[in-house]
């Protein structure tokens, strides 16, 4: 288990993950509220009030705070990040597990033919769009000089070098795009914080909701639980320094190609 969750920093450290209420977001959560170096954790989700994330609330007690809240809206992003602002907080860790491969408007597309502007809409808003609002929104917690980390999950089939079996087309797209976003961020946030890290990560191919209906033919020692899928993350995470900063990372801490 990696030490530090972002070099340098000193605890207490404050700590958000958005897409916390289910699969790699929530075990992120359990996770980080282990350490003692996270003083708080907000966990943001669009329907917060789970039970998974009440037993968290009640197993630690004052340093979780749940927050009903769609990244795609900007009025109430900007309310949750002035409120943060108001009371001093500077994040050291700012994880997003926002994401969608099929389902609300998207599909995972076989062909061409089945390619849609509803489709394309949606995967763009869920993978590319809503994490870079957040990251727009969040910018005052993180600008300054602390050593901070933003992580975002993005996807090997994102990779435009490693696309050899093609499909997918409004999924690949949108997490090619999340990637150039986040460069284009960590180029910005190197001048408003020079100790501050942009990553994109793949968390390998986890058992949730997001994968199901495609883990057919995925073999049994590359299907990880989302507590395995956590736990490696955050061992790359512990790993990488803002020299690093605007990289594309695999679960097993191996780069990825753009």
């Amino acid at each position: 288990m990696p030490t530090s969750l972002a070099q340098n920093s000193t605890p207490p450290i404050h700590v958000l993950v958005a897409g916390a209420s289910r699969g790699i977001g929530l075990a992120l959560c359990a996770q980080l509220l282990a350490r003692k170096e996270v003083g708080q954790l907000w966990a943001l989700a669009r329907h917060s009030d789970t039970p998974e994330l009440a037993e968290l609330g009640r197993q630690h007690a004052g340093r979780l705070q749940t927050i009903s809240l769609d990244a795609l809206d900007e009025a109430a992003l900007a309310v949750f990040s002035g409120e943060l602002q108001a009371r001093g907080i500077k994040l050291s860790l700012l994880v997003s597990c926002i994401g969608l491969l099929q389902g609300e408007g998207a599909r995972a597309e076989k062909s061409l033919s089945q390619v849609s502007l509803e489709s394309l809409h949606a995967s763009f808003q869920h993978n590319a769009f809503a994490p870079l609002l957040l990251l727009k929104h969040c910018l005052p917690l993180l600008r300054g000089n602390h050593p901070c980390q933003i992580a975002m999950l993005s996807a090997r089939v994102g990779s435009i070098g490693d696309n050899r079996l093609g499909g997918w087309y409004s999924y690949r797209a949108s997490k090619a795009a999340l990637n150039q976003l986040l460069r284009c961020a960590s180029i910005e946030l190197a001048r408003l914080n020079p100790q501050s890290c942009v990553l994109s990560l793949h968390p390998g191919t986890t058992d949730t909701a997001l994968s199901r209906p495609f883990q057919a033919n995925v073999a049994a020692d590359k299907l990880f639980s989302p507590a395995f899928a956590a736990s490696q993350l955050l061992l790359v995470l512990a790993g990488k320094t803002p020299a690093d900063s605007g990289s594309f990372w695999s679960w097993d801490g191996q780069p990825i190609e753009w």
